[in-house]
């Protein structure tokens, strides 16, 4: 899949493929204030949340010492 160029604007559903998590999961991340959100109809999430969010979010792995696998 190609890297997509950046919108302002991303709804639930479309959060949930970018990720590829379910939109529970989505859900649940906007209702525990981990991904910011406005409501504007429905629950939006704004490009540069999501960049934020995905930025912010501890990768696998990090912070393990070599030493100890």
């Amino acid at each position: 899949m190609a890297v997509q160029e950046y919108k302002p604007i991303y709804s639930a559903k479309e959060v949930s493929k970018i990720l590829q998590i379910s939109i529970n999961t989505v859900y649940q991340l906007m209702n525990s204030g981990s991904l910011p959100y406005l409501v504007l109809g429905s629950k939006k999430i704004r490009g540069s949340d999501l960049e934020r969010f995905i930025e912010k979010y501890p990768a696998a792995g990090a912070g393990i010492d070599e030493n100890t696998r």
